[in-house]
């Protein structure tokens, strides 16, 4: 009876950390590279040990020979959530550097403080906002209770990788680009109206300075831009966050 009661322990702490684990590896925040390896074991190891009492007890035992499988499967789902969740900072960060191009901010380069890669400005400043928005709106804990939730509506070992499931997880990739395009519009927009009205401008008048006054102009309209639709950046990304927890669930549910 103790063996089994150890085993049914070791079964339910097992699977909870490497779900977890999967998380941490590609949610926002979490997943940053600026965390420490160390921090983020230690996050998982609590997090673990929390979540033990409430959703621990239907888990397992499971036997020692289907470990290996289940230990790949629930790593699998935590990434799975992981890369739904930051959907939104990859469409973010596509919208910043489709602006910096149309704005000519191109050829400068900054190190982005969450991929800690060199990218455009307008891409850094876009992560940036979108995070204090994401850390302002306690996402970060909606992540957590579905990380929760889905121990009780796909347990460990039931998760089975159908046709739906593979062309949810393909849809939701090519969601990046529509959103990113969205998030871009109206900037996007309002640079190429004026590509379009500088092009006339230059066949009407072929002595004015357009080569010089083009990228001034784009660039500051792209910035009037852009601080006039700062303001309702906050209930697009509330809606956007909700949108995609919501389907990182509806893919879960397609896995049972």
């Amino acid at each position: 009876m103790t063996e089994i009661s150890l085993l049914t322990i070791i079964s339910g702490l097992l699977t909870i950390s490497v779900r977890l684990s999967g998380l941490m590896l590609f949610a926002p925040f979490f997943g940053s590279s600026v965390i420490p390896s160390r921090v983020k074991a230690g996050l998982v190891l609590i997090l673990t040990l929390l979540l033990f009492p409430t959703v621990g007890k239907g888990l397992g035992p499971f036997a020692l020979a289907d470990w290996t499988i289940l230990i790949f499967r629930e790593f699998i789902i935590g990434v799975g959530m992981g890369i739904a969740t930051n959907l939104i900072f990859d469409a973010t960060q596509l919208a910043g550097q489709i602006i910096g191009v149309q704005m000519g901010y191109s050829l400068v380069n900054l190190l982005d403080p969450q991929t800690q890669v060199d990218t455009t400005v307008v891409a850094v400043f876009y992560q940036s906002i979108v995070m204090l928005l994401f850390l302002q709106m306690n996402v970060h804990y909606w992540i957590l209770r579905a990380v929760g939730d889905s121990f009780l509506y796909l347990p460990p070992a039931t998760a089975h990788l159908s046709g739906l499931f593979t062309l949810a997880v393909l849809k939701t990739g090519g969601m990046v680009f529509g959103l990113g395009v969205r998030i871009a519009a109206p900037v996007l927009g309002a640079t190429l109206v004026a590509d379009v009205l500088l092009g006339l401008l230059g066949k009407a008048s072929a002595q004015l300075p357009l080569m010089l006054l083009g990228p001034a102009i784009k660039s500051l309209l792209g910035i009037l831009i852009l601080i006039a639709t700062l303001k309702y950046w906050p209930d697009l990304f509330h809606e956007l966050f909700q949108n995609t927890l919501e389907n990182g669930v509806h893919i879960l549910h397609l896995a049972r």
